[in-house]
């Protein structure tokens, strides 16, 4: 049985690591942090809990972390982890970072994007980005994927990978729920303005990128940039993305079918599906589902992928990593049904 805290309990991903850990045979959460509310029962804050929780919200301490936990998982938001994580690292402590802090393996290109000049190369280069579908995690320090990063590497990997696609011409249309923006209030996540509408936001600019290109170009060497773009959409939760690319010469669409049946074959959370997949399919689940489409006329290959950003995207995900990491099986506490 192994002992977690987790930090940043009032966030959604916070949250739902809590819920998945409530039904996994092999982990007591037995710390949660927050920057407020300390002292105050989380089923307080959050009265659904009643009845299934006693535990209280304190500040974070590293110290009692390391002498009363397996591992720490930080839910928090874009420049937490960068600060409170350092002596974790220094003690080879376990850490499942959810965050974006420790995804980017060059400093220079982490300081592009990140607007960070304090963190040191050595503490990047500790961690590993593991795409847990793809890779096994090995490292004291997980980098989880982010959302729209997960669901566009899956699309993308066995084309990549196999150089089944002309690598100039990948074009990426990703659309997220709300829950995506995490809960801090803005006009662009005012009800009003979300509800019956569709925006595009973070034009060429969205802190995914990154870490999509550094994966793609450690798949295929010759990778050089691809054109991607990223939407809000009425819903909670759920992140769709539409990937369109050129076919290279001698590849065909059953081809290319085989090859994503043939990677995700035995993979417990990537479905290759017979139709194009939709948002429901996956709310609440741990699943990535991908759907194919070919147009001979403009040998343009079409794929869909679809996840819940919550669970695939973020806490789901971060449990994938903390399973590979300790030795469980990797599907343990994550076998959600979709909600019908």
């Amino acid at each position: 049985m192994k002992k977690v805290a987790i930090v940043g309990i009032r966030g959604y991903s916070g949250l739902e690591l809590f819920r998945i850990f409530y039904y996994h045979p092999e982990v007591e959460v037995t710390k949660i942090y927050a920057t407020s509310h300390y002292g105050e029962k989380l089923s307080e804050r959050f009265p659904q809990l009643e009845g299934l929780t006693d535990l209280t919200i304190s500040e974070f301490n590293e110290e009692e972390i390391m002498a009363e936990c397996d591992v720490v998982f930080f839910a928090t938001s874009a420049g937490v982890s960068q600060k409170l994580a350092l002596t974790f690292i220094d003690n080879n402590f376990p850490v499942i970072d959810l965050s974006g802090d420790f995804r980017l393996a060059d400093l220079e290109i982490y300081n592009k994007w990140y607007k960070n000049t304090d963190l040191k190369n050595e503490y990047l280069l500790s961690a590993q980005y593991n795409l847990a579908d793809i890779g096994q995690a090995k490292a004291n320090y997980i980098a989880n994927p982010g959302c729209y990063a997960t669901a566009t590497l899956l699309a993308l990997y066995p084309l990549v990978k196999n150089k089944m696609i002309d690598l100039d011409s990948i074009i990426v249309d990703a659309k997220s729920g709300l829950s995506g923006a995490g809960k801090g209030l803005s006009d662009a996540s005012h009800f009003v303005n979300v509800v019956d509408n569709m925006s595009m936001y973070k034009i060429n600019s969205h802190q995914h990128i990154p870490e999509i290109a550094q994966q793609l170009k450690i798949w295929n060497s010759n990778f050089q940039a691809l054109q991607f773009s990223t939407s809000l959409i009425p819903v909670s939760r759920g992140i769709f993305v539409s990937s369109y690319a050129k076919v290279a010469a001698d590849f065909d669409f059953e081809t290319i079918k085989n090859a994503y049946e043939q990677v995700y074959e035995t993979k417990n959370f990537v479905r290759i599906r017979r139709q194009m997949p939709q948002l429901s399919d996956v709310i609440g689940t741990n699943f990535c589902d991908i759907g194919l489409a070919y147009n001979p006329v403009t040998n343009v290959l079409s794929v869909v992928s679809v996840i819940d950003n919550l669970m695939k995207g973020a806490a789901g995900q971060a449990v994938q990593n903390f399973n590979q990491l300790f030795g469980y099986d990797e599907s343990l506490g994550l076998k959600f049904m979709p909600s019908l």
